[in-house]
């Protein structure tokens, strides 16, 4: 996968792109966990959120570029 991705004549990171693609299966995610119920256990849930969005980007940019 390329570092920069070329659109419309700006350069975008491609984990940029990768974080936009990854939108709908983090928020199907999102509603799996709350209709769970682990919303409820946190203490932050906006918090667990974004350490939970963070961490989905984290791996697969690791698994597209290693």
């Amino acid at each position: 996968m390329p570092y920069e991705v070329s659109i419309g004549g700006v350069y975008f990171p491609s984990v940029l792109m990768l974080a936009v693609l990854l939108l709908p299966a983090l928020w199907l995610l999102d509603q799996l966990l709350g209709r769970i119920g682990l919303y409820r256990h946190a203490t932050h849930p906006s918090l667990l959120r974004i350490a939970l969005f963070t961490g989905v980007c984290s791996v697969a940019t690791l698994a597209l570029f290693s």
